[in-house]
């Protein structure tokens, strides 16, 4: 395992922020924590990244104890946040090789390591401009160069997609996707539930400093109910057929349809159409509903995603 937690806790004066988290996360995987503000996230990467020293537990990241091993922790990983670590007074070239030169690296090999990046994230042609001349996108994809520069086995990304147009998320989910296909493990926060969805292996789910559920995306939608069929017909008549026929559903006159609960496999799709077909109910259109995370986070948290971003102040918390 790249990551594992036995009871890890934290509090900040009064405030219990995590409360005896046991986490796993396997070699080569997307793990993604998801919760509201407040439910301990940033808290357990900053743990985790060995930014601050948890109350109680243990803790092992790639293998190292988190407490009595901390440079070797430190060694294996990589961390981009919400918050840019790029010096705007440098080229986006020389950002990569002032960290080469943190990592120690040859300057050589940091040169070669550095244009190599550039390539790879599609900013050669930025090379030599600061970083005030980049887009939303180019600084995230620089952010994230600069984090492989050490070449970690585990890169934590704390919102990596914030604030970025759909043509640049789809853009940094690809190279996330490139970096586990290459055998790094990442742990993501993020409060777009449909990123966690795209990406994750699996995905815990943080609220009020406990893990109140965890599994794969699929595996967390199969737990809530709400799945339905929105069955649409030409007229009124075979409105009212159908509904005898079915019974128990939700009816809406004026667009003549009918919402009825599924558990949404093929199956039950198929005898549902059986029926209407057996008496000769015409169906006009079919539409299939399955709960989603947003569902799942509603379920679990009691309350639906909230997409803001948290003050410098909430930050502390989070």
């Amino acid at each position: 395992m790249m990551i594992e937690t036995q009871g890890l806790r934290k509090s900040f004066g009064s405030h219990v922020v995590l409360d005896g988290i046991d986490l796993c996360v396997a070699d080569g995987t997307i793990y993604s924590l998801l919760g509201p503000n407040g439910a301990g996230k940033t808290t357990m990467v900053n743990i985790l990244s060995t930014l601050i020293r948890p109350d109680g537990g243990a803790a092992k990241v790639a293998g190292h104890d988190l407490i009595k091993e901390p440079g070797e922790v430190r060694a294996a990983i990589g961390v981009t946040g919400q918050f840019s670590a790029i010096d705007n007074l440098l080229t986006g070239e020389e950002n990569l090789l002032l960290m080469a030169d943190l990592f120690h690296l040859r300057r050589s090999t940091g040169r070669k390591r550095a244009a190599e990046l550039l390539e790879r994230f599609e900013l050669t042609d930025a090379a030599k401009k600061r970083p005030s001349a980049y887009s939303g996108g180019m600084k995230r994809r620089l952010d994230l160069a600069m984090t492989l520069m050490g070449d970690p086995r585990l890169i934590f990304l704390d919102e990596p997609t914030t604030g970025l147009d759909p043509r640049s998320r789809q853009t940094m989910w690809e190279i996330i996707r490139s970096l586990v296909a290459s055998g790094v493990t990442i742990l993501l926060t993020t409060q777009y539930l449909d990123e966690a969805d795209q990406l994750a292996n699996r995905i815990g789910v943080l609220d009020q400093g406990k893990l109140v559920a965890e599994g794969t995306p699929e595996e967390l939608k199969r737990r809530i109910p709400g799945g339905h069929i929105l069955l649409q017909f030409a007229d009124e008549r075979g409105l009212d057929a159908a509904a005898h026929v079915l019974g128990t559903t939700l009816r809406d006159d004026a667009a003549l349809t009918l919402q009825v609960s599924n558990d949404g496999s093929v199956k039950s799709l198929r005898t549902m159409l059986d029926r209407l077909d057996d008496v000769a109910i015409p169906v006009e259109s079919v539409s299939l509903h399955t709960p989603n995370l947003d569902d799942v986070f509603f379920a679990l948290t009691g309350h639906a995603n909230q997409t803001s971003v948290p003050t410098t102040q909430k930050e502390a918390v989070r």
